[in-house]
């Protein structure tokens, strides 16, 4: 499981589930997360968007063909093109992201 932390927070001290923790600072942080309540926990969760932007930027450690996989299921569920390009702009990775996208549309 991934985790997104602000640069100063704390990582949890948790045996499980395995976490892979990144640091975001400003927009990259607070943009495109979702608040939902599960079983009377309110918790947060990246949107659709906001997780494939994640993906490319962190292509180079979970792999490109996850990414591409990300995006193109994205794109098959009918995401947004505008909410993942602003998603992409907060990570700076549109340059990136773009040629992809074009590819699979």
């Amino acid at each position: 499981m991934w985790l997104a932390l602000g640069t100063k927070a704390r990582k949890p001290a948790v045996d499980w589930p395995p976490l892979r923790v990144v640091r975001f600072s400003g927009a990259a942080l607070t943009h495109g997360v979702d608040h939902h309540m599960l079983e009377g926990v309110e918790v947060t969760i990246t949107s659709p968007a906001k997780a494939v932007a994640d993906a490319f930027k962190y292509r180079n450690k979970i792999g490109l063909d996850v990414a591409i996989e990300a995006l193109t299921e994205y794109r098959r569920k009918r995401g947004s093109v505008d909410a993942l390009m602003k998603a992409a702009a907060v990570d700076r990775v549109a340059v990136v992201l773009r040629p992809y996208l074009e590819a699979i549309s």
